[in-house]
C-alpha cells in the first residue's frame, strides 16, 4: 500500500469515473476497501430495474400479528416523515429492545404491510460489518445474475451499493445490529430509500436514527396473542382467556415465550391451565422485570420432549445449531446430519411448527438468539457440538479458489467463527476442526481481513499448545499468526509479547537464521515500529536484513522487503541519509527483478519520493511522484486507493514547491474521487479536504478555504471525536484561517 502524507497544518451516493467507464466503490467491512467495477457492471447497475415484488425477506409474514399495530403505524409515520428532517441521510427508524420482544417480527411485518410502497425490499443480517457486506452481495445475485454469477462477494456488494445509489424508493432492513456505527457508512452514501434497523443496543443511535424502544406486550395484548396461537380454529371462551391471562402474566408477556407456549398448547392439545401448572412458574405479580432466558428455559423441557416424540432428528439438528451462528445456517451444512433431504426438511418443519427456529427459506434456516442462548447456557449435549464440528468440516471448500469457493466461504465463515467462540476449556476440538479454523483464517488473510481472524487464531493456538506442545513448529507458526492478527486489529499490547515469545522459541528450536525465525524477527520489528519504539525496531530490522542477505541473497523478495522496512524505520527516526540510500538501492533492485510497474516497485518509488521531500529535495521528489502517479493510473486504475494516495502526495509536493495551480487542481480531483469512492467522511477524504482548503488559503482564496475547513472539522468531530489529534489539527487550521480573514 502506498503511504500517504498526514494531514497538513496551517503556517501558523457517489462514485468516480475512471478510464473506460470503470467505477471504484467503497465497501465497509472490517476494513474499508475500494472495489473497481468494470464498465459492464456499471452499465448493469445503472440500467437494471427491480422487477415487481423484488427483494429478500428472512421469512413470510405470519397471519398472527397481535399487539403491535400502534408501533407499526408509528414506524410508517417515522419512515415517511423524516425525509425533510434528516438532511444528509436517508430516513431511518431503529428498533431496540431485549431478546424475544419481537423486534425482527415487527420489521418483517412492516416490510410485508408496505411492500407495494417500495421498488425493492432487502433483508440484511447485520450482526457484524462483514455480515452486512455478505447480505449486500446477495442483492447483486438477485438483480443481475448475468454479471454477479462470475463475480466475487466484494464485487457483488460494491455493485449493490452502486445500484442503490442509482435507483430510488427501496427499503433496507438491517436486522440485529450489534454496533450502530456499522450502519453509518450506508447512511452516508445511500440516500434514495429507507433504512430500517433492529438492535438490542439502546445506545449509540443519537447521531444516526430516531429510536423506537420496543418493550414487552401489554397484558391484554399478550392474552390476545396467546389465545390466537392456542385456539386458531375456535373462539376462546372466558375460561380460556382467564387461563391465557394467567399464563401470559407468568411468562412475563415476552412474545417469544408466548409464541412457543401457544404453539405447544395447540400442537399437543394441552389446555393452558394444565400447561401452566406443569411449568411451575407462578411468578410473583409484583416482581420487577423478567429474565427472558429463565422464562424460555422453564418451558423448554416440555417443548423438547414433544419434539423428540414427533421427530428425534429435529432435536439433533437443534442441538447442533446451538453451536453455529444464529442466522442463515445453510441447509447444505446440516445435510450430513440427516439420512435424506426429505428427512432434513421434515425435521426443520417440526422445529418451525413449535417456533424453535425463527425463519426457514429454501436454502437457509435461522434460530432465535434467545433460544440459542438457553440451549448453550443449559448445556446442550456434547454430541451437538460434535455434530456441528462434523458438519463444518464436511463443508470446507476444496480445490482452487474461485468465485464458487469464495461464495461457499462467505456462507460458512460465520458458523466456523461461532464454533471458535464457544471453545470450552474441557473440550479439545478434533484435528479436523482445528484444520477448519486454520483454513478459514488463511482465507480471510488472503482477503486482507487478518484482523477478523483473532478468534480463529486463538482456537488454533490453544489446540496446538494442548496437542503438540509449546515449541512445536506448528505451535510457533500459530502463535506468530495470532500476533499478526492482533497487530492488524491495532492491539499491539497483545501482539508484541506473543512475537517476543515466538522469536525466543524459534531461535532455540529452529535456529537463528531459519526462514521462520527471520520472518518472526521482521514481524516483531514491524510491531515495535508501529508502537513507535524505533530503538527496539531498528536493531531487529538490521539483523534481519544482514541474515537474509547472507542466507537468501541480495535480491530475494524477502531481502528487498527487509531493506525497504529498514529504510522506513531510518526515515521515521530522522536518519534521512541512510533511509534514502537504502530506498535507492531497493528501488533499483525491484525495478530489475520485479519490473518497473510492480506494486512493490511503485511503493518503493513513492517511499523514496517522500524521503526526498522530507529532506527538502523537491527537485528529486516531484519527478518520482509524477512517475508513480502515471504508472499507478495505468496499472491500478484512476480511483484505486494507491492511485489516490499518489495524487494526494504529488499535490502536496507541488504545494510545497509553491506551484499552487497544479496543487489545487490535483487536490480537487482527489477530493471528488475520494468523496465518491470512499464516502464523504472517510479519514482519507477528510485529509484531502483539509489539504485543499490549505492550498486555497495559501492562494489567498479564504472564501473557498473556510467552508471546507468548517466541513472537515465538523465531520472529523463526528467520526474521530473532539479530542482526536487530527481533530485538533483541523481546529487549529480553521482558527488560523479565520484570523487571516479578520486581519
Amino acid at each position: 500500500m502506498i503511504g500517504e502524507q498526514p494531514p497538513e497544518v496551517s503556517a501558523s451516493g457517489d462514485r468516480a469515473m475512471a478510464a473506460g467507464g470503470s467505477i471504484g466503490v467503497a465497501i465497509s467491512g472490517d476494513n474499508t476497501r475500494v472495489v473497481l467495477l468494470p464498465p459492464e457492471a456499471v452499465h448493469w447497475a445503472r440500467t437494471v430495474q427491480a422487477p415487481a415484488g423484488a427483494g429478500y425477506l428472512s421469512g413470510s409474514a405470519s397471519g398472527v400479528f397481535v399487539g403491535r399495530e400502534d408501533e407499526l403505524t408509528d414506524l410508517r409515520r417515522m419512515l415517511t416523515g423524516q425525509g425533510t428532517a434528516a438532511v444528509t441521510q436517508a430516513p431511518v427508524r431503529a428498533i431496540h429492545g431485549l431478546g424475544g420482544v419481537g423486534k425482527s417480527t415487527l420489521a418483517l411485518q412492516y416490510a410485508h404491510r408496505y411492500r407495494r410502497e417500495y421498488t425493492l425490499v432487502w433483508w440484511i443480517t447485520a450482526e457484524s460489518a462483514e455480515s452486512i457486506v455478505k447480505s449486500l452481495s446477495g442483492l447483486a445475485m438477485s438483480l443481475c445474475p448475468q454479471w454477479a454469477g462470475s463475480a466475487g462477494p466484494d464485487e457483488r456488494a460494491a455493485w449493490s451499493i452502486l445500484w442503490l445509489q442509482e435507483h430510488p424508493d427501496w427499503l433496507l432492513i438491517f436486522d440485529n445490529i450489534e454496533n450502530p456505527a456499522h450502519l453509518q457508512p450506508y447512511l452516508g452514501t445511500l440516500h434514495r430509500g429507507h433504512h430500517l434497523a433492529t438492535s438490542r443496543k439502546a445506545t449509540g443511535w443519537h447521531a444516526l436514527a430516531p429510536v423506537m424502544s420496543l418493550g414487552l406486550l401489554p397484558l391484554d395484548k399478550a392474552t390476545d396473542l396467546l389465545c390466537t396461537l392456542a385456539f386458531p380454529n375456535d373462539t376462546a371462551t372466558d375460561r380460556d382467556r382467564y387461563a391465557a391471562r394467567a399464563l401470559a402474566r407468568d411468562l412475563g408477556c415476552l412474545p417469544l415465550a408466548l409464541e412457543q407456549a401457544g404453539a405447544y398448547a395447540f400442537q399437543t392439545g394441552t389446555d393452558l391451565d394444565t400447561y401452566r401448572e406443569s411449568l411451575g412458574l407462578y411468578l410473583n405479580e409484583s416482581a420487577e422485570g423478567i429474565d427472558p432466558e429463565r422464562t424460555i428455559a422453564v418451558i423448554w423441557d416440555h417443548t423438547i420432549a414433544a419434539i423428540a416424540d414427533r421427530d428425534p432428528l429435529a432435536v439433533t439438528l437443534l442441538n447442533a445449531m446451538a453451536w453455529l451462528a444464529p442466522d442463515d445456517i445453510p441447509r447444505s451444512l446440516l445435510a450430513p446430519l440427516a439420512p435424506t433431504p426429505i428427512a432434513l426438511a421434515n425435521a426443520l418443519g417440526v422445529l418451525h411448527t413449535y417456533n424453535m427456529v425463527a425463519f426457514i427459506t429454501k436454502r437457509t434456516v435461522s434460530i432465535h438468539r434467545l433460544v440459542q442462548t438457553v440451549l448453550s447456557t443449559r448445556g446442550a449435549p456434547p454430541r451437538g457440538r460434535d455434530d456441528a464440528e462434523r458438519a463444518v468440516h464436511k463443508a470446507i471448500p476444496t480445490g482452487a479458489e474461485d468465485r464458487a469457493t469464495s461464495e461457499q466461504w462467505q456462507q460458512l465463515l460465520p458458523h466456523i467463527t461461532a464454533l471458535a467462540e464457544s471453545v470450552q476449556l474441557d473440550h479439545t476440538d478434533a484435528n479436523e476442526t482445528r484444520s477448519a479454523y486454520n483454513e478459514a483464517a488463511q482465507y480471510l488473510r488472503r482477503q486482507g481481513r487478518d484482523a477478523h481472524t483473532i478468534l480463529l487464531r486463538q482456537a488454533v493456538l490453544a489446540h496446538n499448545e494442548q496437542v503438540l506442545g509449546d515449541t512445536h513448529p506448528d505451535t510457533l507458526a500459530s502463535r506468530n499468526n495470532l500476533a499478526l492478527a492482533y497487530q492488524a486489529a491495532g492491539n499491539l499490547k497483545q501482539a508484541i509479547p506473543l512475537l517476543k515469545t515466538t522469536l525466543t522459541q524459534s531461535e532455540q528450536t529452529l535456529g537463528d537464521t531459519h526462514p521462520d525465525t527471520l520472518n518472526t524477527r521482521n514481524n516483531l520489528a514491524a510491531a515495535y515500529q508501529t508502537a513507535g519504539n524505533l530503538k527496539q525496531a531498528i536493531p531487529l530490522y538490521e539483523t534481519t536484513l544482514t541474515q537474509r542477505e547472507q542466507t537468501l541473497g541480495d535480491t530475494h523478495p524477502d531481502t528487498l522487503a527487509s531493506r525497504n522496512n529498514l529504510a522506513a524505520a531510518y526515515e521515521e527516526a530522522g536518519d534521512l541519509n541512510q533511509a534514502i540510500s537504502l530506498y535507492e538501492t531497493t528501488l533499483t533492485q525491484r525495478e530489475q527483478t520485479l519490473g518497473d510497474t510492480h506494486p512493490d516497485t511503485l511503493n518503493t518509488r513513492n517511499n523514496l519520493a517522500l524521503a526526498y521531500q522530507t529532506a527538502g529535495d523537491l527537485n528529486q521528489a516531484i519527478p518520482l511522484y509524477e512517475t508513480t502517479l502515471t504508472q499507478s493510473e495505468q496499472t491500478l486504475g484512476d480511483t484505486h486507493p494507491n492511485t489516490l494516495a499518489s495524487r494526494n502526495n504529488l499535490a502536496a509536493a507541488y504545494r510545497a514547491a509553491g506551484d499552487l495551480n497544479r496543487a489545487i487542481s490535483l487536490y480537487e480531483t482527489t477530493l471528488t474521487q475520494r468523496e465518491q469512492t470512499l464516502g464523504d467522511t472517510h479519514p482519507n477524504t477528510l485529509n484531502t479536504r483539509n489539504n485543499l482548503a490549505l492550498a486555497y488559503e495559501e492562494a489567498g482564496d479564504l472564501n473557498r478555504a473556510i467552508p471546507l475547513l468548517v466541513t472537515a472539522l465538523r465531520q472529523c468531530e463526528q467520526i474521530l471525536g473532539h479530542d482526536h489529534p487530527t481533530t485538533l489539527i483541523f481546529r487549529d487550521n480553521l482558527a488560523y484561517a479565520r484570523r487571516q480573514l479578520s486581519a
